[in-house]
This record gives C-alpha cells, sequence and structure tokens, in this order.
C-alpha cells in the first residue's frame, strides 16, 4: 500500500475512533473523572457580640470579616466609609470602648464584647452631638465623604486631650496636652481630606473644646 494512502487511513482511523467516542460519551453521559469538582469546603465561621451605639448586636460571620464591612454589610451602619481599606485616610474611623480606630484594620471577631460607636451613635439630625453641629456651624465638610470619621476622630481627640493622654510626639510624655490648634491638628492628622477643609475641622474643634487657640 503506498505511504499517502496508508497515511489517509491512519487519519481517518484517527478522527473516526474520536467522533465514535464523543458520541458514546453524549449517550451514555460519561464525563470524565477530571472534569468533575471538588465539592467546595464550608467557608468557616464564627459567632460575634458586641454592643453598637448602645444595642446588642449578635452575627455569625467569616473571621476574615473585617469591622468595617460588618457594620457596613451586616448591620447596614453605612456611615462609616471604606476610603482606601487600608488604614491610610481615616474615613472608616469609629470608636470601640471610647478608643478611636480604623475599622478597615480591625477583624470583627477580634470585638467580642466591645462597645462600638459610629457616626450613627453620636447624634441624629433632630439632637446634634455638639461636635456635629459645630462642623454644621463651621463648613467643616465639602464633599462630606471624609466626614463621619472626622467627626468620630474629633470627639475621640478632644476626650484624649480632656484625659491627658499624650500625642505619640510629645517631646515630655509626661506633660499633660494642651487642646490647642497645632496639638489638634497633630492628633487630627491621621484623617485626610481631600477637599482640604482642614482649617474649618480645626475652628469646628476648637468651639467645642473651648480653647482659646
Amino acid at each position: 500500500m503506498p505511504d499517502d494512502v496508508a497515511t489517509r487511513i491512519s487519519r481517518r482511523g484517527v478522527l473516526g475512533g474520536t467522533a465514535a467516542t464523543a458520541v458514546t460519551g453524549a449517550v451514555t453521559g460519561a464525563v470524565p473523572a477530571q472534569a468533575v469538582p471538588a465539592p467546595a469546603a464550608p467557608t468557616p465561621v464564627m459567632p460575634v457580640r458586641f454592643k453598637v451605639n448602645g444595642e446588642r448586636r449578635e452575627l455569625t460571620l467569616d473571621p476574615r470579616t473585617t469591622l468595617l464591612d460588618a457594620l457596613r454589610e451586616h448591620l447596614h451602619l453605612t456611615g462609616s466609609k471604606k476610603g482606601c481599606d487600608h488604614g491610610q485616610c481615616g474615613a472608616c474611623t469609629v470608636m470601640v470602648n471610647g478608643v478611636r480606630i480604623n475599622s478597615c484594620l480591625s477583624l470583627a471577631v477580634m470585638h467580642d464584647g466591645d462597645e462600638i460607636t459610629t457616626i450613627e451613635g453620636l447624634g441624629t439630625p433632630d439632637r446634634l452631638h455638639p461636635m456635629q453641629a459645630a462642623f454644621v456651624a463651621h463648613d467643616g465638610y465639602q464633599c462630606g465623604y471624609c466626614t463621619p470619621g472626622q467627626i468620630c476622630s474629633a470627639v475621640a481627640v478632644l476626650d484624649e486631650i480632656k484625659r491627658g493622654v499624650p500625642s505619640h510626639v510629645q517631646a515630655d510624655l509626661t506633660a499633660k496636652p494642651r487642646a490647642t490648634a497645632d496639638e489638634m491638628r497633630e492628633r487630627m492628622s491621621g484623617n485626610i481630606c481631600r477637599c482640604g477643609a482642614y482649617s474649618n475641622i480645626a475652628d469646628a474643634m476648637r468651639d467645642v473644646a473651648g480653647a482659646d487657640a
């Protein structure tokens, strides 16, 4: 048999065999073993209980859930904003047991039993917190995206100063911090306002602090 004829028969046989295999698989419903996906492992979850704005809340969360996502996505408290999600802008600032933190950097399960205050817990439209009222009076915002974090941080800053908590840049750590413009600006430096309302924010804080600065 000539070589070219043998080649054609060989190709015909291969093609025919492949087609037959495909037809047989379609008729019998057979699926290659490697095409069957392995069952996905269930996502581990953990219970977490904390008090948010004075109300006890219980959640069952993926342990990787940040406090910010727990507040926004699970409790629907969307006042706290997700800005950078890397702890660099301060838009997500909330208070935990009276101490301000970047909620995007903290896991929700780390705060079991804690007391959390968000912007929604500071005041209401008809009964503003003094810091909220001061921000309105001094135009301490423009686009407003960073404002919830700014206000939560500002409230915590004045409490830090009142309690005598030194800032990280103070040379004399035994000296009681003063509610001066420079001190408040330094303590607020982790909260970024891309609109540039810093002077108005400082005026609002000084108004609430009653500082002669």
